[in-house]
């Protein structure tokens, strides 16, 4: 998982398997400062899913950080998600909220994907 990029715009590393050790070793890897909500959110899951007597926040957990990395390790599209999240709060007309959610939805629609391959 050390891969670094080959060509500008590459990924910093390789999208790593969704589970709860190779999602921590890749948010330590491309986002340190996120290791504390990460280890927090899965502790509250993992004490839903046992109260619940089911692994489906575990599930949800996995592809919310599985997408989280696979927007991150693309650093060129976590800062244009970030500035369009800005936009969007920004927008006074319709449009350009409009404009700004398309996007967005574009990027993370390709993070989904790469997390279901």
């Amino acid at each position: 998982m050390a891969e670094q990029p080959s060509a500008p715009g590459g990924p910093l590393i390789s999208m790593p398997a969704l589970t709860p050790a190779a999602l921590r070793a890749a948010v330590a890897q491309i986002a340190p400062a996120q290791l504390p909500s990460f280890a927090e959110h899965l502790d509250r899951v993992v004490e839903q899913a046992a109260t619940q007597s089911t692994i489906a926040p575990l599930r949800t957990f996995l592809l919310w950080w599985g997408e989280f990395v696979a927007i991150e390790r693309y650093p060129a599209r976590a800062a244009r998600l970030r500035e369009l999240e800005a936009a969007a709060e920004e927008a006074t007309d319709r449009e350009a909220l409009r404009s700004a959610l398309a996007e967005m939805r574009q990027i993370t629609d390709v993070a989904q994907r790469e997390i279901s391959v």
